[in-house]
């Protein structure tokens, strides 16, 4: 089953993609229907233009893991500026800001001041539907509601800058689209058979399946939820594979005018232009 956030009637409503209509919710967004079930009110035929991110009121900050593909971790070594460091023996975990968050199809807004490297990182991502604390691997999936794509846009100067720790360089305001929507976790299916490509002006930058994963999907939440209570709504990005702007040989970075596609075989696309402001 596949979840949507749709623009209908000059207000965003969630729903449900039933082919080529739109069967909208009795809730106010996805993160109620995510608490709690939720009757059909109404359908309306679907069209890519209404749609919205899924997500957009969060509890707390956007859930993030880094380094959880080992081709990504060893190309970037030599070129995190003196930030380098070992292969990390459990997950690495950060968090963005919420107002991140943009549509599947919206611009990413681009700003140069603020950054000289803007970088794309294709995601798959998660959404917990069941409270957990010390969540054992054998039990985490059990506590997914559905899953999601990503682009974890992202500016590696203010990275640096910042002691190298990663919420201010993945915190811009209106740069990590999120969609097209939210597939259940009944149907993909095995978490770890997910194929993910990102493109930009139609060249395949990143390119790969979550088996390639350091850790898994099910070790994530586990890690995660020690000593720390996941709650329905929450979004876990699981991290991005090899072939980013920033490890390339020579770098290249996003600029105005470029069209960057994040795509999987199990869970949609997205498709977003960088747009200066």
């Amino acid at each position: 089953m596949k979840y949507v956030t749709v623009e209908y009637a000059g207000s965003e409503r969630p729903g449900v993609l039933d082919g080529d209509t739109v069967l909208l919710l009795d809730a106010t967004d996805l993160t109620e229907v995510i608490a709690g079930p939720a009757e059909v009110v109404d359908k309306i035929p679907y069209s890519e233009e209404i749609l919205r991110a899924p997500l957009r009121r969060f509890r707390r900050d956007i859930l993030c893991t880094g380094w959880n593909y080992w081709d990504h971790f060893e190309e970037s070594k030599g070129k995190r500026e003196g930030q380098d460091v070992d292969r990390p023996e459990h997950p690495t975990f950060f968090t963005k800001g919420p107002d991140v968050v943009i549509g599947p199809y919206d611009d990413i807004v681009y700003d140069p001041a603020i950054s000289a490297k803007w970088d794309y990182e294709a995601e798959v991502a998660l959404v917990i539907g069941r409270t957990g604390k010390n969540i054992p691997v054998d039990e985490a999936l059990n506590h997914v509601w559905g899953y999601t794509l990503a682009n974890d846009v992202s500016q590696r100067d203010l990275q640096r800058a910042h002691g190298g720790q990663w919420l201010k360089g993945k915190s811009i305001d209106d740069t990590m689209p999120l969609g097209p929507w939210i597939v259940t976790a009944d149907e993909v299916g095995d978490p770890q058979d997910i194929h993910l490509q990102c493109l930009v002006n139609d060249e395949v930058r990143q390119d790969a399946s979550t088996r390639q994963m350091a850790f898994d999907v099910a070790t994530l939440i586990s890690e995660l939820s020690f000593g720390m209570t996941l709650r329905p709504g929450d979004l876990l990005l699981t991290g991005t594979p090899a072939g980013i702007g920033n490890a390339r040989e020579p770098q290249v970075f996003l600029q105005d005018g470029d069209v960057v596609v994040t795509r999987s075989d199990k869970l949609g696309s997205l498709r977003n232009r960088v747009a200066r402001v």
